[in-house]
């Protein structure tokens, strides 16, 4: 491939970052109005996460679909719709009469949130010089992370000042502007498709699955969004149960703690940029992230350090992402990038819907340390993943050796 220019390589990652971005601030668009639909509707917390369940498994089953369709007619298109499906969420959830509407409008974003993972990647893949690849994954990264933060400060600030319905409507607005810039700059955006019509020279599309690698990164994916499920959802909870601080510090600790995995992100960018075993990285990242969540968990953690120690679980959980993005990477064969894309971050999915439920029962249970220990114990689970996957990578060249 050749080297494109910075210019047109910042354009690309600025594009598909934003639009990630986007994603992920739909991630969180009924969670951040659950007080106003609980209300409205008279829901119980159950039928809410339901909406949050059909969201991410929609999403999840997704993704390994459209991976197939990015290859199949390209990733530029694949993005166009997933933006428009969620701008249509967004408004049938606003116009929403009843509780089986809500369900319906949560389906079709989940149905767009599902593109971006294999869509985005390919792009990045595809239009960014392979020297500059691993800093627009930690841009990607970042941007998914503003777009977790902004959600919730949008949300209750618009339902605030004026209703849900005006709060949905004006998150509405956000893809389909998206959208319209995405069009307006189409032509940095490639669009190749890597599978023929005629089906994919040299073996089967799904040949890629008979990869260890492939699972690995999904088990990976799996583990470490049980974790981060378990994080968003529940950690302010338990640091208020186990160290008797306010809501308003464990807020800020939540707050400090995806601050710092974005930053940690920016760092790893340049990390990931120089180092080659990319696994090693990810495994000295989450060995200390996990070693501070059971301090955490421990409860020896002086009050006003929670926040620090947040701080830094996130740093270095943001540290692992760029290395984490290209040892996927590294997996796909170069016709199959969507396909394996797909596959690998439905994992993401899976464990965001999976993660909330269990910790949720754990602290039923009146055990607020269990959400630190479990998400070390994830975080833990998914080296051995990420190991798997640097090994399967190597082993072709140490054979070839």
């Amino acid at each position: 491939m050749s080297t494109t220019s910075l210019r047109q390589d910042a354009r690309v990652i600025g594009l598909v970052g934003t639009s990630h971005g986007v994603s992920h601030f739909y991630h969180l668009i009924l969670a951040g109005l659950f007080p106003w639909l609980k209300e409205a509707f008279g829901l119980s917390y159950s039928e809410l996460g339901l909406l949050m369940t059909v969201f991410f498994v929609v999403s999840g089953v997704g993704q390994a679909l459209s991976g197939f369709v990015v290859d199949r007619v390209g990733a530029r298109r694949v993005l166009f719709t997933g933006q428009a499906l969620l701008g249509v969420g967004a408004l049938v959830l606003a116009a929403a009469p009843s509780y089986a509407v809500l369900l319906a409008g949560s389906f079709v974003a989940g149905c767009g949130n599902a593109v971006f993972h294999p869509a985005g990647y390919t792009l990045l893949n595809h239009g960014v010089s392979k020297e500059r690849l691993a800093y627009a994954f930690s841009v990607h990264g970042i941007s998914g992370n503003l777009g977790w933060a902004a959600a919730p400060i949008f949300l209750a600030g618009v339902a605030t000042l004026s209703s849900w319905r005006v709060a949905l409507l004006s998150a509405s607005a956000i893809p389909f502007i998206m959208l319209l810039v995405l069009f307006l700059n189409r032509d940095v955006l490639p669009n190749k498709a890597t599978v023929a019509k005629g089906g994919e020279a040299g073996g089967s599309a799904f040949g890629f699955l008979r990869l260890p690698a492939v699972w690995m990164c999904f088990g990976f994916f799996f583990l470490t969004s049980i974790a981060l499920g378990g994080i968003q959802a529940f950690s302010s909870t338990s640091l208020v149960a186990l160290y008797g601080i306010s809501f308003a510090t464990a807020a800020t600790a939540y707050t400090t703690f995806m601050l710092s995995s974005a930053a940690g992100m920016v760092a790893g960018g340049f990390l990931a940029a120089r180092a080659h075993n990319h696994d090693r990285t990810i495994t000295v990242a989450f060995l200390f992230a996990a070693a501070m969540a059971l301090l955490l968990a421990a409860s020896v953690v002086p009050g006003a350090l929670v926040v620090v120690v947040m701080g830094a679980i996130g740093l270095a959980t943001g540290i692992a992402g760029p290395s984490r993005d290209l040892l996927i990477r590294a997996a796909a064969p170069p016709n199959a990038t969507g396909r394996v894309f797909g596959v690998v971050y439905s994992g993401l999915d899976t464990g965001m819907s999976v993660g909330p439920l269990l910790f949720g029962a754990l602290m039923d249970g009146g055990h607020p340390a269990s959400v630190f220990i479990g998400v070390a114990l994830f975080q833990t689970l998914a080296i051995a993943t990420a190991v798997g996957a640097g090994n399967s990578r190597r082993a072709p060249m140490g054979h070839k050796a």
